[in-house]
């Protein structure tokens, strides 16, 4: 019988993060920075080692937890509540939070140490952790709705840290708005869900999906399943930054890098994905709604992908393969493996914390110029920031035995096997992604690691370019300090291992067997490939002999030789395709259209909303209305108030007449035949 885990234990998961953040932001003054990073650290410590223990007693002593913590409110039958729900997919998720932002904490002590807003960041970073946790562990949707908003709140603040740039500004409005469309999607999908099942509890709501699955949407001939999961995925598409929605993301990169690494890798990007994953039980209802889903997820994957390669700041390449791997990520949920996508939603937090964390370092060693252009034979002058990122590279394009291996081909193979519509689509597009992420990949780290020195005559400068001092000396890159390098080794190690580790229990074996729901008699690619496997050791060296393997090798190859050997070859591609080249430069005009058009639109419905509804109707009818009816009867009425006796006399007279006659009319109609 599985054994219960600690209630207690699991409210100090995220209260301990929670009380970093305060003591940090209130009494950051007082405790000062050593002080501000120590008790946040110290709270995130306290949270891994007890997600830690969790993890441990779920997976090995098969521990559970559903219930409520704390009821707020009863509305009806409608309960409303704080509750945990703690189980495999929720301890895979709250040991893999805590770890990153426990890295992402440490490296911040030297990528923000010159910054006056030093203990503001770690009590940002700290709050984001927190919401992150109650997002994951809830057990029903009012606390998943919390969770959700506030990790969007906190990253608003950690895009626009820097909030004397106009650029961090204008970022973190474009993600808040962004996400806010998506979010009106997520509410009315809970809001389905609340009106016809009646109940906010997830295990309530998931018992009344075959009933909701035969429903038809009032009004219209769509069952009413379809039209909630499609409306919970708008929110996914808006939190994981799925296209159309995925364009506040690159803009994102105005933020500290250590933000970026935790938005990117651990929080913010994986919550709509994991939600998606929680809510298996209702998607496995919709065919037409797993279609959807999987058909965005292979555009969102290789067309941002095709981005990546044309951009020249080293975060944004990083961030647009982001992008690229979320994109793998929904359509493996939109092929109904579901632990495939959360599989590689666990690799990926590490190898792409482990880019960004190494690209931070890369961008201090070149004293904050953010330009690859520039860079060049980093190397021999960043030794552990080099061989981290070259690790973090092989296991982002999936090479053998990496983590990203394991993850990417079984999302690769769990596409093939699907026979959903929009399938064959999703197929190419995450081979041909193959191709293109391993190109982009090893783009930068060419550029960055190996070939000519660009930093002493850069053909780029940056508007501000920090490796001169005030006398004009050039500073050569240097090897960032421990609590820099450290957190890149701590990554480094599970990038390359977790994959080979976690195959076996997380996809093939038993860890999501109450956690995830799939009907393997209409989605049977995961059963199927459950057949086919033989262990980690096989699958790499079969993984040796197929495409996507070679299609990686392929990319690194013409990586080389375009910027290694022959960077002529650029060049006269970007010349010979000028039109191509402009598309992706402009991502596509996808803000293009969304400030020349829907902006456009959305200010004229604003305009008319205000100008006719508030104005006009609300103030000019309703308010200033009713104002001047009363205010005329008034006027009216003061007209009969004299003042003098005889006035009101003669008027109580003509009033008892008129009472006396209404009251003796019938009698005198009977009378005199009025």
């Amino acid at each position: 019988m599985a054994s219960t885990l600690s209630q207690s234990t699991l409210l100090w998961v995220p209260l301990a993060p929670l009380a970093g953040a305060v003591i940090a932001g209130f009494f950051g003054k007082t405790i000062g920075r050593r002080g501000a990073h120590t008790v946040t650290i110290l709270g995130v410590l306290i949270s891994f080692i007890l997600s830690a223990m969790v993890l441990k007693s779920v997976a090995v002593d098969g521990a559970r937890f559903n219930g409520t913590v704390y009821e707020w409110m009863v509305l009806g039958g409608l309960k409303m509540e704080i509750g945990f729900l703690v189980d495999g997919l929720t301890a895979m998720m709250m040991a893999v939070v805590t770890f990153v932002s426990l890295m992402v904490h440490i490296y911040t002590i030297g990528y923000m140490e010159e910054d006056p807003g030093y203990q503001r960041f770690f009590s940002y970073i700290s709050l984001f952790t927190f919401s992150m946790l109650m997002l994951v562990m809830s057990n029903n949707f009012l606390q998943l709705f919390f969770g959700w908003e506030a990790v969007g709140l906190v990253s608003y603040l950690l895009i626009g840290f820097w909030y004397t740039r106009p650029t961090a500004i204008f970022a973190n409005m474009k993600a808040f708005l962004v996400n806010r469309v998506g979010d009106f999607g997520f509410i009315l999908g809970i809001g389905l869900i609340v009106a016809f099942a009646g109940t906010l509890n997830y295990g309530e709501a998931f018992a009344k999906g075959p009933e909701l699955a035969k429903t038809l949407f009032p009004g219209t001939g769509w069952l009413l399943i379809t039209v909630t999961c499609i409306c919970l995925f708008i929110g996914a598409m808006g939190k994981s930054a799925q296209f159309p929605l995925h364009v506040w993301l690159p803009d994102s990169m105005e933020g500290p890098t250590p933000i970026s690494a935790l938005i990117h890798a651990a929080t913010m990007v994986t919550a709509g994905i994991f939600m998606v994953a929680r809510m298996s039980p209702l998607f496995e209802l919709s065919d037409t709604a797993l279609s959807v889903v999987m058909v965005i997820g292979a555009i969102t994957a290789l067309f941002m992908g095709f981005l990546g390669i044309i951009q020249n700041d080293i975060k944004r390449v990083v961030a647009y393969s982001t992008l690229s791997q979320l994109g793998y990520m929904t359509v493996a949920l939109g092929a109904s493996a579901y632990s495939v996508a959360v599989f590689h939603l666990m690799t990926h937090a590490f190898f792409k914390a482990l880019l960004f964390l190494g690209a931070g370092s890369v961008i201090i060693g070149m004293h904050h110029d953010q330009d690859i252009r520039n860079m060049g034979g980093l190397r021999k002058y960043m030794p552990i920031t080099w061989i981290t990122s070259l690790l973090g590279s092989l296991a982002l394009i999936g090479t053998p035995f990496f983590a990203g291996f394991y993850s990417k081909d079984s999302i690769i193979e769990a596409v093939h096997l699907s026979h959903l519509p929009g399938s064959g689509f999703a197929y190419f597009a995450v081979v041909a992604g193959v191709f293109v992420t391993a190109f982009y990949s090893f783009r930068m780290y060419f550029l960055v690691f190996h070939g000519k020195e660009r930093f002493h005559h850069k053909p780029f400068p940056p508007e501000d370019d920090h490796a001169h001092d005030e006398h004009g000396e050039h500073h050569d890159p240097h090897e960032s300090a421990w609590v820099v390098t450290a957190p890149l080794v701590l990554l480094a190690i599970p990038s390359v291992v977790i994959g080979y580790m976690a195959i076996g229990p997380m996809l093939f074996g038993d860890f999501f067997k109450d956690s995830i729901i799939v009907n393997t008699e209409l989605h049977p690619a995961l059963e199927e490939m459950t057949k086919e496997f033989s262990g980690a050791v096989h699958m790499a060296i079969h993984g040796m002999t197929q495409l996507p393997f070679f299609l990686a090798l392929a990319g690194v190859v013409v990586a080389y030789v375009f910027y290694m050997v022959k960077p002529e070859i650029p060049a006269a591609i970007k010349a010979r395709f000028g039109f191509i080249y402009r598309v992706l430069d402009n991502k596509y005009y996808m803000d293009w259209f969304n400030e020349n058009v829907l902006a456009p639109i959305a200010r004229g419905m604003g305009r008319g909303l205000w100008k006719g509804g508030d104005v006009g109707l609300i103030d000019g009818v309703i308010i200033n209305g009713s104002a001047s009816a009363v205010g005329g009867i008034a006027s009216a009425v003061r007209l009969i108030q004299t003042g003098y006796l005889y006035w009101y006399a003669l008027v109580m007279i003509l009033g008892v007449i008129g009472l006396m006659t209404w009251q003796l009319w019938p009698y005198l109609r009977a009378l005199g035949g009025f």
